[in-house]
Order: structure tokens, then C-alpha cells, then sequence
């Protein structure tokens, strides 16, 4: 599946409920949406990069996600359209700044809910 295929709008804006900020950087052209080629790319302006990785089926997705997501500058997320009620439009890796992340998580009391 290719990047135009899909209404990146549409998904952004249903993922409110667990990505509140998604839509709205979104809209302002701060999520950059790209094939993956086996390489990943520095954010820079992005407040994250979504990879289109076809090919991947769910085991190889997780793997290729954990492998990344072991800096302290960049947080790696998956989805994939089975993938429960926030299931991406097809396999996808999500690259975000761990920093912001975290604070943005924070600031909507994401961290509350999992204290208690």
C-alpha cells in the first residue's frame, strides 16, 4: 500500500482517543509519511515520521520495532490493521522524539492512569 492510498486525515483524527496530539500535527504537516528502506531518518522539523513497511507481517513488525526503539532520542511504535481498535491502515512504524513524547504523555495525565 502506498502513502496515498490512504486518508492519513481520517486516521490521525480516529487515533485521538490514545494520540490526542497526532491530528493536530497532522494538520499542521508535522508528520512526515514515508516508505521504509531499511533506514531510518533524523525528525528534524517532523514530531514523527510514519514508515510504511509492506511486506512485514506482525512478528517481524514487533521485531523490527524493538530492534529500533532501544535509543534514548527516539520512542518506536507499530500498528498494523489487526491491530485492535486503533489499528493502522496498513503495517506501519512510528518514530517520535522520546523527550516530547514523554512530555506530551504527561500533560494529558497518560502516566496518572498508569500509577492508580
Amino acid at each position: 500500500m502506498k502513502k496515498d492510498d490512504i486518508d492519513w486525515e481520517a486516521y490521525f483524527d480516529h487515533i485521538k482517543p490514545v494520540c490526542p496530539w497526532s491530528a493536530a500535527a497532522w494538520k499542521k504537516s508535522e508528520i512526515k509519511i514515508t516508505q521504509w528502506t531499511g533506514k531510518w531518518e533524523h525528525l528534524g522539523n517532523n514530531q514523527a515520521i510514519v514508515y510504511i513497511v509492506p511486506n512485514y507481517n506482525r512478528r517481524r513488525l514487533k521485531k523490527l520495532c524493538s530492534k529500533l526503539d532501544v535509543s534514548l532520542e527516539y520512542e518506536w511504535l507499530w500498528s498494523e490493521p489487526r491491530y485492535g481498535e486503533y489499528a493502522a491502515p496498513t503495517h506501519i512504524l512510528i518514530q517520535q522524539d522520546r523527550r516530547r513524547l514523554f512530555d506530551l504523555r504527561f500533560d494529558t495525565g497518560y502516566y496518572d492512569d498508569l500509577i492508580g
